[in-house]
């Protein structure tokens, strides 16, 4: 018989949790109401927010908006510009933005303001790293492994997305010390991050087959893949249960199944697919 063992830690954390019900409790009480892009990396959320009338727009589309809409901003966050650009239009403006990320703004912002050479650790084209740069005047260098190739010669205020993997960060500090005679470092990727990355990986060390469950876009779901993969070569990763089916085959033979699931994924999708296998 299988046996299905998932990671302590999985789905939801607090900021999406938060985000979600938000905004399908606003949608109840307000007009036109846009999330300005998707609210989470999940498509069968934004399916379901877009079914109950919450619409998604992309920064182009702003010019589209009349002053009675909602616009709700997603839990990655957006530039300084966009959001000053919003408040300029009189919209009614809900910000969902996860509260560690507006922690991180504040950071880069303060300390850009300060003086400092700002480096983020992260993806330069995911929307929360796009966003926090445009709080230190889009100047930050940004990373995604932690290897640095230009000199850091004046003060520098270190900074990461809130889903990267800890083996990075350390690999940045070390490259920082190397040639930044004064730095200030905020390891602020999340709780919940770390959590999940921790206990992913030492479930994949123990199964046969690893299942991890997330959008196709979500950053924190890819690392979960990618820290598991390295431990079981049988290591998969779909959107939900629909997807599980085509390829359920993948599992004859194992045992013993590890489930995890990314912080954007609900547990209703979680469930769904745990039942296929």
């Amino acid at each position: 018989m299988r046996e299905i063992i998932r990671a302590e830690y999985s789905g939801f954390c607090f900021g999406v949790d938060r985000a979600v019900k938000e905004a399908f409790t606003v949608r109840k009480t307000k007009g036109r109401t846009f999330t300005l892009g998707p609210l989470i990396h999940n498509k069968d959320v934004t399916d379901k927010l877009e079914d109950s009338g919450v619409s998604t727009i992309s920064e182009g589309e702003i010019g589209r908006l009349e002053k009675d809409d909602t616009v709700i901003i997603r839990t990655h966050g957006v530039t300084r510009a966009v959001y000053d650009g919003l408040k300029a239009m009189g919209v009614d403006i809900i910000d969902l933005t996860c509260p560690y990320v507006i922690n991180i703004q504040k950071k880069v912002s303060e300390y850009h303001d300060k003086g400092y050479q700002i480096v983020i650790l992260g993806d330069g084209n995911h929307p929360e790293v796009v966003g926090i740069n445009g709080w230190c005047d889009n100047s930050a260098y940004i990373t995604p492994t932690g290897e640095v190739d230009i000199p850091l010669k004046r003060k520098v205020c270190v900074v990461s997305q809130t889903t990267e993997k800890q083996r990075n960060w350390l690999n940045l500090i070390m490259n920082i010390a190397k040639t930044s005679k004064e730095f200030v470092a905020f390891n602020t990727i999340c709780k919940a991050t770390e959590e999940r990355q921790k206990s992913a990986e030492e479930l994949s060390k123990e199964v046969d087959a690893m299942l991890v469950i997330g959008g196709k876009s979500s950053s924190n779901t890819k690392k979960l893949y990618e820290l598991c993969r390295a431990n079981c070569e049988k290591t998969y990763m779909v959107e939900n249960a629909q997807e599980l089916a085509g390829m359920i085959n993948n599992f004859d033979g194992a045992v013993r199944v590890g489930v995890t699931a990314g912080a954007s994924t609900p547990e209703w999708i979680i469930k769904e697919a745990v039942g296929l296998l």
